[in-house]
């Protein structure tokens, strides 16, 4: 028995270290998006913990964040490295493994680009919380390759041929993967070949409230970029000639507006307080995009409305069909339209409710509980 205890790999941290070092490691900090609220939950939990990144804007980070001790990699010495970034992807790997973590007894890297290949003490735990593995290496490489240019479109076989070797590698240096939804467990497993905890993201339900005032627009939220699939929602509409309110800004606004109706009308940004309200008083949330989670859903039904979305993604763990929303098939008009005239008929039956308390399952305090047994406290 002695001899098996001695041999035994180290247990939890927090049994070994009356105050463990804790070091977080997340892929870039250049905007507060749903990656960069984890991280800002992952700090209240661990309130002593090191931030570790490629590049890091602090003018694009929030109070908590900018709080933390943040230490990047060389990346964020290079020229323009704050709007090109994604340019030194290759370059991102060898950077991770520059990093000394040694010293420290738990490291939780946050992985959406390059972020879990570091290299840590044989005696420190590793939790990988995987938003997703990196998409334009894997299930969207050809999507990108395609919108790149010439220079880049030559370059990226070879490159991402390599970096794919290294995502998988690196892979096996996790003790623990946590995937953000069932979505992106499933990929862990196809692209890693790792099982995976399940732990959605934290959502802060608690500042939504449903509005006994409705509107009788639906409502679209996200940036105007190809793969959130806003010029799917503006062709519907222009079929339907429902209402439509569409918010959000990206490169596609100019064009969506060009084309749309009069019964769609755009909004580039609204204040919190507007979007609450927003949220609140449309008819029903149409969610376009195939997601790896998808906050926007959970907050409209933190606001007591319904969710019409494509049955893809992290929305098949958030939405209840037939009682806090419905799916349409395929990310086609048609498949759309069809969607908003089931929802139209479904509708008197929905009660906010069953909305809101389905929201509460994503509150952050489930996220903490989770993490917090996922490295053994």
């Amino acid at each position: 028995m002695t001899l098996q205890m001695v041999m035994a790999p180290p247990g939890p941290y927090q049994r070994r270290f009356s105050e463990p070092r804790v070091a977080i490691v997340h892929y870039w900090l250049v905007s507060m998006r749903g990656g960069e609220r984890v991280l800002e939950r992952l700090l209240k939990l661990f309130p002593g913990a090191d931030v570790f990144t490629h590049v890091y804007d602090e003018s694009k980070m929030s109070d908590v964040i900018r709080r933390a001790k943040v230490q990047t990699t060389w990346i964020d010495g290079l020229p323009f490295s704050k709007k090109l970034y994604q340019y030194y992807l290759p370059f991102m790997p060898m950077a991770l493994e520059q990093l000394d973590l040694s010293a420290y007894d738990l490291v939780i890297s946050s992985e959406s680009g390059p972020a879990k290949g570091i290299i840590t003490s044989p005696h420190s735990q590793h939790l990988c919380y995987c938003h997703s593995p990196m998409r334009y290496l894997w299930d969207h490489y050809h999507l990108y390759r395609k919108d790149a240019n010439l220079l880049a479109r030559a370059a990226m076989p070879l490159i991402y041929h390599r970096m794919r070797q290294w995502d998988m590698s690196s892979s096996a240096r996790v003790d623990k993967i946590a995937a953000n939804s069932s979505f992106i467990r499933d990929r862990v497993r196809k692209y890693w070949r790792r099982e995976s905890e399940v732990i959605h993201p934290p959502v802060d339900t608690r500042m939504f409230t449903p509005s006994l005032e409705l509107d009788d627009h639906y409502l679209w939220v996200g940036q105007m970029v190809p793969y959130k699939r806003p010029d799917l929602a503006v062709d519907a509409f222009n079929r339907t000639g429902l209402p439509l309110l569409m918010v959000g800004e990206g490169g596609m606004l100019k064009k969506l507006k060009a084309i749309a109706k009069p019964n769609i009308r755009f909004v580039p940004r609204l204040g919190f307080n507007e979007l609450r309200q927003a949220y609140a008083r449309a008819r029903a949330l149409v969610y376009t995009a195939e997601e790896d989670f998808g906050i926007v859903p959970v907050e409209a039904m933190a606001s007591g409305r319904p969710v019409l979305a494509y049955g893809r993604g992290g929305v098949l763990d958030s939405i209840a069909p037939e009682e806090t929303g419905l799916f349409f098939d395929r990310q086609d008009v048609d498949s759309l339209v069809d969607g908003i005239d089931r929802l139209e008929r479904w509708l008197p039956q929905f009660d906010p409710r069953q909305a809101v308390a389905r929201s509460n399952l994503f509150a952050p305090e489930l996220f903490d509980a989770k993490i917090l047994a996922a490295v053994g406290q």
